[in-house]
Parts: C-alpha cells; structure tokens; sequence
C-alpha cells in the first residue's frame, strides 16, 4: 500500500487541505474563464476536495489518480453528493497515455510528485481541445523541509521556469499569482503558486 493509499481515509481531516483546496477554487475561477460546457480533467486529484468545491461549474468531470484507495473516496462522495458527472478514474497517466480530450485540466500538489514534468506538460497539452486550459498550484522551491529528507520529490518549482517549458511546448497567456501560504511547525510558511496556461 503507497502513503497516498494509506492517508486516504484521513486526507479530509486535514484542516490544510481543506483551505488550501478552497483558496484554489477561488483564484481558478478569477483566473480562467470557465463555462459550464466544459469538460474538465482534476489529474493527482486525491479525495478531490478541489474538484466537488467546482463541482457545479463544469458539466463533466474526470477524478483521474493512481491511488486506488483515493479513487475509492472519490466515488463514495461521487455517491453522496449524487454527482452523475464526476468520474472517479484509477489511472497511471504518468506512465501510460491517455485518449480523452478535455476543456480544462488542472492539478493541485501534484506536480512535485512527477519524476519528468516536461512529459507530463506535454501529455497536458496533448489532452486539451484548442483554446483550453491548464492550472497548476504548487509550491514555490523549498528547502525539503516540507517533506523531509526521505521523501524524493522536486522541492518545489520557480514558476518562471515553469513558464519557460510550458511555452516550449506551446501554451500561451501564462500568468502565476500566490493563492495560498502553508503553516508548519515553528510558523514556517510555504508558499503555494497558482499558474495557468492556455492551448491555442
């Protein structure tokens, strides 16, 4: 069982995630035109918190995570909210291609996870229709407190850098805000970025 796997059940408990989920939410919506049409893409969703705050904005909307039990969360609350256009999806898009195109794509917390982003850029791209959108919000670089030393992850992202790929691949209007901040022990803040991107 993988920690995701194992932190599943507990995930919502977490008052953080809640807030930063809901600080999300907010500055997506101030930042990205959406409509009710669109179809949209939470990849790394976790229980998506993220996704059932926008659940009424969207007319469908696929929960795609390599966590089994995660995914397992996502249909209980699918089921409880009565939600028939949200998808709960275990998937590896990480390691396998995926052929359903969407309107918006957006992650939150994920992207530090992901061995190669460049890849996982492009199979974003790859996965929109022409004029949609990708989101990310992640953490600013840290110094591998927030994790730990065991943990092997990117410690966090410049979202200039980020930037500069994105238009390698060919997104356009990218633009990058801080929409939350972190508290750990001894009131150490981290930082949390929200970018978008759009396909022409």
């Amino acid at each position: 069982m993988s920690e995701f796997d194992a932190r599943a059940r507990e995930w919502d408990k977490n008052l953080i995630h809640i807030e930063r989920s809901q600080a999300i939410a907010e500055e997506l919506q101030k930042m990205i035109p959406i409509e009710h049409s669109m179809k949209a893409l939470e990849y790394g969703a976790g229980t998506a918190i993220l996704s059932f705050l926008l659940k009424d904005k969207f007319a469908e909307i696929t929960l795609m995570d390599n966590s089994s039990e995660m995914i397992k969360v996502c249909e209980e609350k699918a089921e409880y909210f009565k939600t028939r256009h949200i998808y709960p999806l275990f998937y590896d898009l990480e390691h396998n291609d995926f052929e359903v195109k969407f309107d918006i794509t957006y992650n939150q917390m994920v992207m530090h996870h992901v061995k190669d982003i460049e890849k996982m850029f492009s199979k974003f791209y790859a996965l929109l229709n022409p004029g949609g959108y990708l989101a990310i919000a992640d953490l600013y670089p840290e110094d591998g407190s927030f994790h730990g030393p065991d943990v092997d992850v990117h410690l966090g992202f410049n979202p200039e850098k980020i930037t500069e790929i994105l238009k390698k691949i060919g997104f356009s209007e990218i633009e990058y805000m801080t929409c939350f901040e972190i508290k750990r022990e001894a009131n150490k803040l981290f930082p949390v970025f929200l970018l978008k991107a759009k396909k022409l």
